[in-house]
């Protein structure tokens, strides 16, 4: 969505306008939905969207533009939802849920698993929990590197050097599975 029109759709949202919060919403569910998914599962990806848009609708008041945009600011309540979720969850189990291949395919997508991809799945779990979610937020969710380093609070820089030392680590691991 271009940001003029994003920024129009904004200010609409903010003057109570319901068909400004649906065109945003359907915009950036898929996104919010594979990030949410990634972090907490399937089964409770749809809630915290929902929990993501009513705190986004009740706060809207709040929103200041900044360059990373509105998309940004919703992955960063998401965020927020998402942690709370797995806080309340670890006090029943010990391990978060992290991003699989499963979580990638769109609804009604039928994708055999190769050993590739249970090579990638395992090279993935392995990388330390800040590089899974940064990941997870640039090429899952597909925010730029200003949204991503608003989510995280961090400097765009940061978040480009964080990226690349990812992915390194990601095809170290790959490689070293390969060789085994």
């Amino acid at each position: 969505m271009h940001q003029n029109s994003q920024q129009e759709l904004v200010e609409r949202a903010r003057g109570g306008d319901p068909d400004a919060w649906e065109s945003l919403y359907l915009n950036v569910y898929p996104r919010l939905r594979s990030y949410a998914s990634s972090r907490a599962g399937t089964d409770a990806a749809d809630d915290l969207v929902g929990e993501t848009m009513a705190r986004a609708v009740a706060s809207i008041g709040k929103f200041r533009w900044e360059p990373s945009g509105f998309d940004a600011w919703l992955f960063g309540i998401l965020r927020r939802v998402c942690f709370e979720h797995l806080r309340r969850q670890n006090r029943r189990r010990r391990e978060p849920a992290f991003l699989s291949v499963d979580t990638l395919l769109q609804p009604g997508e039928d994708l055999e698993l190769s050993d590739d991809h249970t090579e990638m799945r395992r090279a993935f779990s392995r990388l330390s929990p800040k590089e899974r979610e940064l990941l997870e937020l640039r090429l899952v969710s597909g925010l730029t590197v200003d949204e991503v380093a608003r989510v995280l609070g961090k400097r765009a820089g940061a978040i480009r050097t964080a990226q690349s030392r990812a992915v390194a680590n990601l095809r170290q691991l790959l490689d070293g599975a390969r060789c085994d």
